[in-house]
C-alpha cells in the first residue's frame, strides 16, 4: 500500500536554487486563470521522469527513472525502466499495477481513498489542483517557478501526507516536479522532463490488460 501511494500521486532534480527566495504570488487571481487555461488546453502529456525517495531509514535516496504519460480524461501510465520494472496504469477509477512478479487490476469505484489518489495524480500533472477540493493550497513564486504546496483536508489523505509540493515552470505553466511528504518524515519526488504537449497517444497506451 505505502508503495501504491508513493506512485499514485503519485511529477531530473531542480537544482536547489531554483527553489530558494519564493515569496507570496504576486497576482494570485492572474495565476489562477492562466492555470486554468493551460489545464484546459493540455489534452495529452509525455515525459521522462527521475524518482527520488528519502526514506528516514537509508542513508541513501532510492533513485528510479521512467517514462510517463497522461490523456484526458484521468490516463495515467507511469513505466519504471530502473533500478527495476514496474508498471502503474489509471484509467479513468480502474488500476493496473504489474512488476516481474505480479499483475493484476485494482477498481477505486468501492475505495474512497483509491479514488481520491487517482483523482489527485490527474490534476498535478494536468493542472486542475487549484480546484480540488480534498487540499487546501498556498502559491508562492520565485523569479523561474510557481510552487503550489497543497495541504490535505480530507483524512484518508492526512493520514498518509503532511503535504504536497508541486513546481510549475513560470515559461509554459508545466508541472516540472512533484514532492511529497509523508506524516512519517520520508518524501517522494518526480521530475519530469523531455516533456511534450497535446502529442497523439493511443489508446492502448493505457489498456488494462
Amino acid at each position: 500500500m505505502r508503495r501504491w501511494i508513493f506512485l499514485a500521486c503519485c511529477l531530473v532534480t531542480l537544482h536547489a536554487t531554483a527553489q530558494q527566495n519564493f515569496k507570496p504570488v504576486a497576482n494570485l487571481e492572474l495565476f489562477k486563470q492562466q492555470f486554468a487555461k493551460t489545464a484546459q488546453q493540455t489534452n495529452t502529456i509525455k515525459s521522462d521522469f527521475v524518482q527520488e525517495k528519502n526514506l528516514g531509514m537509508l542513508a541513501e535516496k532510492i533513485i528510479s527513472k521512467g517514462k510517463f504519460w497522461f490523456k484526458k480524461e484521468n490516463k495515467v501510465r507511469m513505466e519504471y525502466s530502473s533500478p527495476s520494472y514496474y508498471l502503474m496504469v489509471i484509467n479513468g477509477k480502474d488500476f493496473r499495477i504489474k512488476d516481474t512478479k505480479t499483475d493484476r487490476n485494482l477498481s477505486a469505484r468501492n475505495n474512497r481513498l483509491f479514488e481520491q489518489i487517482s483523482k489527485i495524480t490527474a490534476d498535478c500533472v494536468q493542472g486542475n489542483v487549484l480546484n480540488n477540493k480534498d487540499f487546501t493550497t498556498k502559491v508562492s513564486e520565485n523569479t523561474a517557478f510557481y510552487r503550489l504546496e497543497m495541504t490535505p483536508v480530507a483524512k484518508n489523505l492526512k493520514d498518509f501526507f503532511s503535504v504536497i509540493e508541486l513546481l510549475v515552470d513560470k515559461k509554459d505553466l508545466s508541472v516540472v516536479k512533484m514532492v511529497m511528504h509523508e506524516r512519517s518524515g520520508d518524501d517522494t519526488s518526480i521530475s519530469f522532463t523531455n516533456k511534450e504537449v497535446n502529442i497523439t497517444i493511443p489508446d492502448d497506451i493505457f489498456a488494462l490488460k
